[in-house]
């Protein structure tokens, strides 16, 4: 079992920067993948960014992509999803997942465990 632990959220302006954090446990951290997700007030969840067991595979929404960068700290058990140039409709709770696959890629069903999620509020 994993638990998933966000950190980070909170309000910005537009155009500024945020760096979550997804802290997690209950398994060596290297055997997991892991994805960052996010769901806005009315709409489904959605896949943001993706990150490979050992970091070397990264994926992006193409709403994301150039302005939000994943990256791992095998060492300290932990995710991060820095964002960048942050937008008013970059606003949503966002979740970390992990996968015990070695990539989990966009697909929610692919990500095992689920954390409790952070919320990111980005003022106009």
């Amino acid at each position: 079992q994993v638990q998933l632990v966000e950190s980070g959220g909170g309000l910005v302006q537009a155009g500024g920067s945020l760096r979550l954090s997804c802290a997690a446990s209950g398994r060596t951290f290297r055997s997991i993948a892991m994805g960052w997700f996010q769901q806005a007030p009315g709409k489904e969840r959605e896949f943001v960014a993706a990150i490979s067991r050992s970091g070397v595979n990264t994926y992006y929404a193409d709403s994301v992509k150039g302005r939000f960068t994943i990256s791992r700290d095998n060492a300290k058990n932990t995710g991060y999803l820095q964002m960048n140039s942050l937008k008013p409709e970059d606003t949503a709770v966002y979740y970390c997942a992990a996968s015990d696959r070695y990539y989990g890629g966009s697909l929610a069903n692919n990500y095992d465990y689920w954390g409790r999620g952070t919320q990111v509020t980005v003022s106009s």
